[in-house]
């Protein structure tokens, strides 16, 4: 079974219009020669605000897309989490900024949906990810919700109009992430059925044009067995418009010998970057868990006995293990046997946004090579 697949361009610093045509000139190029040089591949377009709104209202739409046909590129799916600089040298809670409540999220997410309609091939059906509305503290209250509920209608019934007039769908897909509102899958359930569906004068509409972004690294990272995640957006009857395919840092204590967990947490240790965000959850030997916000609180304070600790950062997702470390990697293949039946497959993205931030010893020469080798990867495992 084969799945539409690409790689998500939020690897490649670009902060303003012209940069991100810089990189995807560099480097996205490069991994369509390096994986398929008689071939078109997808591409899961990241675009800041400030490109985003370049972009749609400068004028420059006809000739982006001529030049992403040109160089076999298809922007079938868009990354609509970071607003701002996702390579800042300090990103970590901003990237839930503005949150879902606020009128400017759903500005940008309206540059998106028409940049994405301009540039995709006709009768091709797009998406776009989005962050789970807000980082969890402050905590939110009803009026925020209802703010939320109300651009997210807003957005469906705009994105139904779209489909009536041009017969383009685009799927708005919501993404779970550690220490977000909706971090799990039952909060996304329930915040469907108890907010945006309930009292929605077009229900219809809403599940067709909102749905769900699957992250596996982040369903990994809460313990969250893939099958049961996705089945239970299946019976609620939610769309799964996109699937982030990504591997998270697994420290496996059980699994390792006595003598070698000094030098395993010294290993985990090299994950702690200040760029981004590794929230951290430590699975204890009765199976209880333990969330950090971040690697080095969970360094200074979680449980060294430990059965599992797994630490959100993007790994490539054909690595199986690393030194003392694991990645989720089985999570993947979870995932996609969870996926066979579904009645609309999705987008699958691969998501690794984090080479340039892995410890020196994992990094690889050219960027643009080691993406194409997780492509690669997933392309075989997709062979059955």
């Amino acid at each position: 079974m084969s799945f539409a697949t690409g790689y998500c361009t939020n690897v490649h610093a670009g902060a303003n219009l012209a940069q991100a045509r810089a990189n995807l000139a560099k480097h996205a190029t490069a991994v369509r020669r390096s994986f398929a040089p008689d071939q078109t591949i997808g591409v899961g377009l990241w675009l800041s605000a400030s490109a985003a709104r370049e972009l749609r209202h400068g004028g420059g739409g006809p000739e982006w897309r001529d030049w992403l046909a040109s160089e076999g590129l298809v922007p079938f799916t868009f990354n609509g989490f970071p607003y701002g600089d996702f390579h800042d040298s300090v990103v970590q809670l901003a990237v839930y900024l503005p949150t879902w409540a606020d009128p400017k999220r759903l500005d940008y997410t309206r540059d998106l949906v028409a940049i994405q309609h301009a540039l995709l091939p006709a009768g091709m059906t797009g998406s776009i990810s989005t962050l789970p509305l807000a980082w969890s503290e402050p905590a939110w209250g009803e009026s925020d919700f209802a703010a939320a509920v109300a651009q997210l209608r807003q957005l469906a019934e705009e994105l139904r109009q779209l489909e009536a007039e041009s017969g383009r769908r685009i799927i708005l897909s919501i993404e779970p992430e550690p220490g977000c509102l909706l971090e799990r899958g039952a909060p996304m359930v329930r915040f469907f059925e108890e907010h945006l569906l309930r009292g929605a004068a077009d229900e219809a509409s809403i599940r067709r044009h909102i749905g769900i972004c699957h992250d596996i690294c982040h369903a990994a990272v809460m313990f969250e067995p893939q099958a049961e995640v996705i089945a239970g957006y299946r019976r609620a009857g939610l769309t799964i418009g996109k699937v982030q395919v990504s591997s998270a840092v697994s420290l496996r204590l059980d699994r390792l010998e006595s003598r070698d967990h000094a030098a395993a947490f010294e290993q985990l240790a090299t994950f702690a970057e200040p760029r981004y965000l590794h929230q951290t959850l430590v699975q204890s030997q009765d199976g209880t868990l333990r969330q950090f916000v971040n690697l080095p609180d969970a360094l200074a304070h979680g449980d060294r006995q430990a059965r599992e600790w797994r630490t959100h950062f993007h790994v490539p997702i054909y690595l199986e293990r690393f030194g003392h470390l694991h990645a989720t990697q089985e999570a993947i293949h979870d995932c996609l046997r969870a996926m066979v039946d579904l009645p609309e497959s999705p987008h699958f993205e691969v998501e690794t946004y984090a080479w340039t931030v892995l410890p020196a010893e994992m990094q690889v020469p050219e960027l643009a090579a080691g993406i194409a080798e997780e492509l690669r990867w997933f392309s075989a495992q997709q062979a059955w």
